[in-house]
């Protein structure tokens, strides 16, 4: 089982570097790390095993924060209308994203930057990709092209920057944090 002690933090080099793709069909290692990074996300939700563990809260698990530089991405989160989503990607590939912007407005947080940073984090508010989606029942991967916008965008984004050797700090505007462009909208949640 995957803690917080197996998340490596801000400063380890390691999490500046780019990760490779995996290769395919998975070995059992492989497999058994991305059923791994999807519990823990999950885990991490449940306030029962969120303290008996001592796990922080998270959306999303990228492979390279435990040190593990492969293209591995675990996300299970809502949209802004409360409808939770589930990927388990191996080797996503950004296709195309728009010109219009979005962001949270309390900033990003991540399970690897142990300060707060409040800073408005900019992204594109849809994104375009490509990868292999790994079932967690059947164990079937299936190369597919998806579509995601506003929040699940965002958290695709910040996962996806990991593959790359990039944390969210390295996107903060440092002379203006608040800075709002004029193509940028907050993410509104659709409280009921």
């Amino acid at each position: 089982m995957i803690t917080m002690k197996d998340v490596i933090r801000e400063g380890n080099p390691l999490l500046k570097e780019k990760s490779v793709d995996v290769k395919i069909p998975l070995s059992k290692e492989d497999e058994q790390l991305m059923i791994d990074m999807m519990e823990y996300v999950y885990n991490s939700c449940d306030p029962e095993l969120n303290e008996k563990y001592d796990l922080r809260p998270a959306v999303g698990l990228a492979a390279p924060q435990l040190g593990i530089l492969k293209k591995m991405i675990a996300i299970v989160a809502p949209d802004e209308n409360g409808e939770e989503h589930e990927f388990a990607l191996i080797n996503p590939k950004l296709i195309s994203y728009s010109d219009e912007l979005t962001y949270l407005e309390g900033g990003e947080g991540c399970l690897s930057v142990d300060r707060a940073c409040n800073s408005l984090i900019h992204r594109p508010a849809r994104v375009t990709f490509e990868a292999y989606f790994y079932d967690l029942d059947t164990g079937k991967l299936e190369k597919k092209r998806m579509r995601l916008k506003g929040y699940l965008a965002v958290v695709f984004q910040h996962e996806y920057d990991h593959l790359n050797g990039i944390l969210f700090v390295d996107r903060e505007n440092k002379e203006n944090p608040y800075y709002i462009p004029e193509n940028s909208k907050p993410i509104k949640f659709n409280e009921e």
